[in-house]
């Protein structure tokens, strides 16, 4: 378990990391897709 942390950590240092990190902030700051994530973990925790 802590070497696939110690592989996340890297990821998120690395570039691809970085930008993948920067694309999930802007979609978390639009209002609808912040809807849509909380429609779809809604649904996943079991409550419609």
């Amino acid at each position: 378990m802590t070497a696939l942390l110690a592989r996340i950590k890297r990821f998120a240092r690395g570039p691809q990391g970085r930008a993948a990190t920067a694309s999930v902030r802007r979609a978390a700051a639009d209002p609808r897709r912040r809807a849509q994530a909380r429609r779809l973990l809604g649904r996943l925790r079991g409550r419609h």
